[in-house]
Protein backbone atom coordinates (compact mmCIF):
# COMPACT_ATOMS: atom_id res chain seq x y z
CA UNK A 1 0.00 0.00 0.00
CA UNK A 2 1.36 3.39 -1.18
CA UNK A 3 0.50 6.25 1.47
CA UNK A 4 0.46 10.05 0.82
CA UNK A 5 3.29 11.79 2.58
CA UNK A 6 3.21 15.24 1.25
CA UNK A 7 0.74 18.11 1.57
CA UNK A 8 1.48 18.35 -2.18
CA UNK A 9 0.16 15.35 -3.32
CA UNK A 10 -2.67 15.42 -1.38
CA UNK A 11 -3.99 18.74 -2.90
CA UNK A 12 -3.53 16.93 -6.13
CA UNK A 13 -6.29 14.46 -4.81
CA UNK A 14 -8.61 17.05 -3.40
CA UNK A 15 -7.96 20.39 -5.10
CA UNK A 16 -7.72 23.70 -3.20
CA UNK A 17 -10.37 24.70 -0.54
CA UNK A 18 -13.08 26.81 -1.82
CA UNK A 19 -12.85 30.90 -0.39
CA UNK A 20 -16.77 30.04 1.01
CA UNK A 21 -14.88 27.27 2.80
CA UNK A 22 -12.02 29.20 4.22
CA UNK A 23 -14.11 32.18 4.93
CA UNK A 24 -16.45 30.57 7.64
CA UNK A 25 -13.89 29.98 9.86
CA UNK A 26 -14.71 32.93 12.06
CA UNK A 27 -11.85 33.89 15.37
CA UNK A 28 -14.90 34.93 17.95
CA UNK A 29 -18.43 33.57 18.72
CA UNK A 30 -20.97 35.50 17.20
CA UNK A 31 -24.84 34.74 17.44
CA UNK A 32 -25.09 31.78 15.31
CA UNK A 33 -22.46 30.08 17.89
CA UNK A 34 -23.34 31.14 20.98
CA UNK A 35 -27.53 29.99 19.89
CA UNK A 36 -25.79 26.85 18.74
CA UNK A 37 -24.05 25.87 22.13
CA UNK A 38 -27.27 27.26 23.92
CA UNK A 39 -28.91 24.03 22.09
CA UNK A 40 -26.56 21.77 22.25
CA UNK A 41 -26.72 18.64 24.45
CA UNK A 42 -23.27 17.08 23.17
CA UNK A 43 -19.99 17.38 22.05
CA UNK A 44 -16.53 15.22 21.97
CA UNK A 45 -13.63 17.15 22.92
CA UNK A 46 -10.25 16.44 21.04
CA UNK A 47 -6.89 16.63 22.88
CA UNK A 48 -2.98 15.35 22.42
CA UNK A 49 -1.31 13.01 24.93
CA UNK A 50 2.03 13.37 26.66
CA UNK A 51 3.12 10.78 23.73
CA UNK A 52 1.26 12.40 21.24
CA UNK A 53 -1.37 10.02 20.52
CA UNK A 54 -4.66 12.38 19.80
CA UNK A 55 -7.60 11.20 22.26
CA UNK A 56 -11.23 12.05 21.91
CA UNK A 57 -14.02 12.13 24.62
CA UNK A 58 -17.90 12.79 24.38
CA UNK A 59 -19.09 15.29 26.67
CA UNK A 60 -22.92 15.18 27.07
CA UNK A 61 -25.18 17.24 29.90
CA UNK A 62 -28.29 19.34 29.45
CA UNK A 63 -28.75 21.72 26.43
CA UNK A 64 -26.66 24.51 26.80
CA UNK A 65 -24.15 22.87 29.08
CA UNK A 66 -21.24 24.58 27.88
CA UNK A 67 -21.60 28.43 28.15
CA UNK A 68 -20.27 31.22 26.41
CA UNK A 69 -18.23 33.57 29.19
CA UNK A 70 -17.95 36.27 26.07
CA UNK A 71 -16.83 36.48 22.58
CA UNK A 72 -13.57 34.31 23.12
CA UNK A 73 -14.38 31.95 26.20
CA UNK A 74 -16.40 29.37 26.60
CA UNK A 75 -16.69 27.05 29.94
CA UNK A 76 -17.48 23.13 29.70
CA UNK A 77 -18.37 21.72 32.80
CA UNK A 78 -16.47 18.41 34.24
CA UNK A 79 -18.76 15.83 36.14
CA UNK A 80 -17.76 12.49 38.12
CA UNK A 81 -16.70 9.68 35.63
CA UNK A 82 -14.24 7.18 35.93
CA UNK A 83 -11.35 9.30 37.11
CA UNK A 84 -9.32 8.45 34.23
CA UNK A 85 -8.53 12.29 33.71
CA UNK A 86 -7.52 11.61 30.15
CA UNK A 87 -8.53 15.30 28.71
CA UNK A 88 -7.95 17.30 31.57
CA UNK A 89 -4.69 15.54 31.72
CA UNK A 90 -3.94 16.66 28.61
CA UNK A 91 -4.48 19.94 28.84
CA UNK A 92 -2.46 20.41 31.71
CA UNK A 93 0.67 19.49 28.84
CA UNK A 94 -0.72 20.60 25.82
CA UNK A 95 -3.58 23.12 26.00
CA UNK A 96 -4.82 22.89 22.15
CA UNK A 97 -7.90 21.48 22.07
CA UNK A 98 -10.81 20.86 19.27
CA UNK A 99 -14.28 20.39 20.01
CA UNK A 100 -17.67 19.54 17.96
CA UNK A 101 -21.10 20.55 19.35
CA UNK A 102 -24.32 18.67 18.08
CA UNK A 103 -27.71 18.85 17.95
CA UNK A 104 -29.81 16.36 18.45
CA UNK A 105 -31.87 16.01 14.26
CA UNK A 106 -29.29 18.67 13.01
CA UNK A 107 -27.24 17.98 10.53
CA UNK A 108 -24.63 20.77 10.41
CA UNK A 109 -22.39 21.13 13.71
CA UNK A 110 -20.52 23.77 15.56
CA UNK A 111 -16.66 23.49 15.33
CA UNK A 112 -14.62 25.45 18.03
CA UNK A 113 -10.38 25.20 18.25
CA UNK A 114 -8.78 26.78 21.03
CA UNK A 115 -6.92 26.82 24.48
CA UNK A 116 -7.83 24.95 27.20
CA UNK A 117 -6.93 25.96 30.78
CA UNK A 118 -8.62 23.94 34.16
CA UNK A 119 -10.53 25.71 37.25
CA UNK A 120 -12.26 24.74 40.28
CA UNK A 121 -13.32 28.49 40.69
CA UNK A 122 -16.56 27.68 43.03
CA UNK A 123 -18.11 30.76 41.78
CA UNK A 124 -18.03 28.95 37.91
CA UNK A 125 -18.88 25.40 39.27
CA UNK A 126 -21.74 26.51 41.20
CA UNK A 127 -22.63 28.23 38.07
CA UNK A 128 -22.53 25.13 35.75
CA UNK A 129 -24.63 23.33 38.58
CA UNK A 130 -26.86 20.49 37.85
CA UNK A 131 -29.08 19.14 40.43
CA UNK A 132 -27.68 21.27 43.01
CA UNK A 133 -24.01 19.51 42.15
CA UNK A 134 -21.44 21.99 41.07
CA UNK A 135 -19.15 21.02 38.40
CA UNK A 136 -16.44 19.23 39.46
CA UNK A 137 -13.94 21.16 37.67
CA UNK A 138 -14.65 23.24 34.47
CA UNK A 139 -12.92 23.20 31.26
CA UNK A 140 -11.88 27.20 29.79
CA UNK A 141 -11.24 27.55 26.24
CA UNK A 142 -9.93 30.25 24.63
CA UNK A 143 -11.83 30.12 21.38
CA UNK A 144 -9.19 30.93 18.26
CA UNK A 145 -11.42 29.28 15.40
CA UNK A 146 -15.24 29.13 15.21
CA UNK A 147 -17.15 27.29 12.49
CA UNK A 148 -20.33 25.50 10.86
CA UNK A 149 -19.50 22.32 9.55
CA UNK A 150 -21.79 21.41 6.89
CA UNK A 151 -23.84 18.44 7.12
CA UNK A 152 -22.57 15.91 4.17
CA UNK A 153 -21.33 13.24 7.08
CA UNK A 154 -24.34 13.25 8.83
CA UNK A 155 -26.55 12.42 5.59
CA UNK A 156 -24.41 9.86 4.90
CA UNK A 157 -24.56 8.32 7.76
CA UNK A 158 -27.66 9.17 8.45
CA UNK A 159 -27.28 9.59 12.14
CA UNK A 160 -30.63 11.06 13.25
CA UNK A 161 -32.82 8.66 11.10
CA UNK A 162 -34.20 5.55 14.00
CA UNK A 163 -35.33 3.51 10.42
CA UNK A 164 -31.45 3.18 10.53
CA UNK A 165 -30.49 2.27 13.99
CA UNK A 166 -29.27 -1.47 14.34
CA UNK A 167 -31.08 -3.21 17.14
CA UNK A 168 -29.47 -2.96 20.01
CA UNK A 169 -29.18 -6.86 20.71
CA UNK A 170 -26.53 -6.69 17.56
CA UNK A 171 -24.25 -6.09 20.02
CA UNK A 172 -23.80 -7.14 23.87
CA UNK A 173 -24.30 -5.30 26.94
CA UNK A 174 -21.39 -3.22 28.57
CA UNK A 175 -21.21 -5.86 31.31
CA UNK A 176 -20.82 -8.87 28.88
CA UNK A 177 -18.17 -6.82 27.06
CA UNK A 178 -16.16 -5.71 29.94
CA UNK A 179 -16.67 -9.38 31.45
CA UNK A 180 -14.81 -10.59 28.34
CA UNK A 181 -12.19 -7.82 28.41
CA UNK A 182 -11.17 -7.46 31.86
CA UNK A 183 -13.29 -9.17 34.65
CA UNK A 184 -13.79 -13.29 33.52
CA UNK A 185 -14.78 -14.22 36.84
CA UNK A 186 -17.75 -11.46 37.60
CA UNK A 187 -21.06 -12.50 35.77
CA UNK A 188 -22.27 -9.57 33.19
CA UNK A 189 -25.47 -8.98 34.85
CA UNK A 190 -23.87 -8.01 37.89
CA UNK A 191 -21.36 -5.91 35.88
CA UNK A 192 -24.83 -4.49 34.47
CA UNK A 193 -26.08 -3.78 37.17
CA UNK A 194 -23.21 -1.93 39.09
CA UNK A 195 -23.23 0.37 35.86
CA UNK A 196 -26.94 1.09 35.88
CA UNK A 197 -26.29 1.78 39.74
CA UNK A 198 -23.48 4.06 39.21
CA UNK A 199 -25.75 5.60 36.57
CA UNK A 200 -28.53 6.52 38.37
CA UNK A 201 -26.19 7.89 41.36
CA UNK A 202 -22.89 9.90 40.09
CA UNK A 203 -24.33 11.22 36.94
CA UNK A 204 -23.62 14.97 38.31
Amino acid sequence: MQFIETAEDLRAIYGEASQGALRKQLASLDEHARKFLSLSPFAVIGSQAPNGMGDVTPRGDQPGFTVALDDHTIAMPDRPGNARLDTLDNILRNPAVGLIFMIPGMNETLRINGMAKITADPGLCERLAVNGKPAKSVIVIAVHEVYMHCAKAYIRSKLWKPETWPERSSMPSLGEILRDQIAHSVAAEQIDESLAENYRKELW
